[in-house]
């Protein structure tokens, strides 16, 4: 039994709700008031302070006036971690326009079907800090943007005056006024324009580093894309509001986590269980010892984490590793394991202070006790809706707020949640539920195996288990070997009817897989 976390029960919700800033831009110009010498943001070639940034964002605003925007105009950035991204970001914010957040490394056509559909006003791309950005930008045929005092880093940019790009009606009440659109990695169709206002980011922002107790004297690990929400809203916009430094790294890449960790003063690192198990395979495969002298704090999301990666992680850091759920349409964070109340299972922790949830099942009743049911959400975290997509707004979210996720899940006495699955990963074999996450847990306990995902594969009137798994270097595993493996640890419905080694999982940016790649495979 996990003791009770006190942190969490200190935060007074509608205090702090009361005491949100009115904008997402207000954050550096608060921490600039605050102490304008601290350093904000570091990338490998510039440093900015808290009145750099400031400054940064006064100029960008004054440009991006000059180029016509104005509130309720959306501006793209496409971007890789870095400090002109988060610039533009609250530059954009400052005019009441909205940050369309876009990962440089999507592909053209996916770039452009979320062009398309949103018409920024302005596109922005960060060529200095991004090859795919600089491509894109070729592409797009951008022109190069002025210098600017501070230097953030050279970007360029695309203008659309036509009247494709008309700005929607500015909201005067945080809760109201759309500050970022995200799209989401969608599997199916177009993608999915989420819309989430300030307060929703400002409230995921000041309780997630509240429940971590960021300080001004932490260094914050900054490699979750700041185009995906958890990077935006809690690492990006939470480390600042709490007056920290956030040291940014464009791309994941093992050595430079582990240089950062030694030698940066790096106290927080935050990553998807990818990263902490390529991090780990790293270490080994080069025989680096561990240090990190000033890490205080560990997080794995984004994707399901598995026993034996978090048993293997807090043996080689020497922390807990923390785990959470949330979701793009959620600002991202539902819950989260509580930094004064480490868990030993796999459980994504407690619900956050403010947020209420549902257990429902197929038929709408609620779910009885610490069974599963389809978990719903409901709080100041809750999107505005899905960007010119009424229809789809109203299928997921109700009338009265609730916010349907999509995911099963079930609730320990102790209010500990467990997510089992998507309800559309989830597989019916010969009448049985089978859910991916349990066989990934068990293949991903190999110690070849790096990660593993698993999906269904239709066959006359049935489903069968199919998993896909990527070995560490020098692996010698056979799949007839994992299939084994899996016969003994798992009842003859779970066990893969196939099991394919590829040499890389499909991964979005964030580090998480794409399942509905493997289906494409498949």
């Amino acid at each position: 039994m996990t003791t009770a976390s006190a942190l969490r029960s200190t935060i007074d919700v509608p205090a702090l709700l009361a005491a949100l800033p009115a904008r997402i831009s207000d954050i550096p110009a608060l921490a600039a008031a605050r102490d304008p010498q601290h350093v904000a943001l570091i990338e490998d070639a510039r440093r900015l302070t808290n009145a750099q940034l400031m400054e940064a964002v006064d100029a960008a605003a004054a440009l991006l006036r000059e180029w016509g925007v104005r509130g309720g105009d959306r501006v793209m950035i496409v971007a890789e971690n870095s400090i002109a991204q988060i610039v533009l970001l609250f530059a954009t914010a400052r005019l009441d326009a909205w940050a369309l957040v876009s990962n440089a490394r999507l592909s053209a056509a996916e770039l452009d079907a979320i062009r398309a559909h949103a018409k920024p006003r302005v596109t922005a791309y960060m060529v200095e800090s991004s090859v795919d950005a600089s491509q894109h930008a070729e592409r797009h045929q951008a022109r190069e943007a002025p210098g600017m005092t501070p230097d953030i880093g050279a970007w360029s940019y695309v203008v659309d005056d036509s009247a494709q790009a008309q700005a929607e009606s500015i909201e005067a009440a945080s809760e109201r006024q759309c500050a970022a659109l995200i799209y989401t990695t969608g599997t199916t169709g177009a993608p999915k324009g989420v819309m989430l206002s300030h307060r929703n980011l400002l409230f995921i922002a000041t309780v997630s580093s509240r429940l971590r107790q960021v300080r001004p004297d932490d260094v914050v690990y900054a490699v979750l894309p700041i185009s995906h929400v958890y990077g935006f809203a809690s690492v990006c916009l939470g480390s600042l509001h709490a007056g920290a430094t956030l040291r940014l790294a464009p791309r994941f890449a093992p050595e430079a986590v582990r240089r950062a960790l030694a030698d940066e003063r790096v106290s927080i690192f935050q990553g998807v269980p990818a990263m902490h198990a390529k991090l780990l395979e790293h270490l080994q495969t080069h025989g680096h010892a561990w240090h990190a002298p000033h890490l205080r704090f560990v997080y794995s999301g984004g994707s399901p984490l598995d026993a034996v990666l978090k048993a293997h992680v807090e043996s080689v850091y020497g922390l807990p590793l923390h785990n959470g759920y949330g979701m793009t349409e959620s600002s991202p964070t539902v819950s989260q394991t509580m930094l004064d109340a480490p868990r030993a299972d796999c459980s994504v922790g407690e619900v956050i202070p403010g947020v209420e949830v549902r257990f429902v099942e197929l038929d709408g009743a609620d779910a009885a006790p610490g069974e599963i049911g389809e978990l719903w959400v409901r709080g100041p975290n809750v999107m505005l809706g899905y960007y010119r997509n009424p229809e789809q707004t109203r299928a997921a979210v109700t009338e009265d707020g609730w916010l349907k996720t999509g995911d099963l899940a079930r609730q320990d006495a102790d209010g500990a949640l467990h997510i089992v699955g998507r309800s559309k990963d989830l597989i019916i074999r010969s009448g049985f539920n089978v859910y991916p996450a349990e066989v990934e847990h068990v293949l991903n306990a190999h110690p070849q195996v790096v990660q593993s995902a698993v999906i269904g594969r239709a066959v006359e009137g049935n489903e069968e288990v199919i998993a896909f798994v990527e070995l560490a270097a020098h692996a010698t595993v056979t799949p007839v070997e994992l299939a084994a493996w899996c016969a003994e640890r798992l009842a003859p419905y779970k066990r893969p009817a196939e099991v394919k080694v590829l040499a890389a999982l499909p991964a979005a940016s964030t580090g998480k897989i794409l399942k509905h790649r493997l289906r494409e495979l498949l």
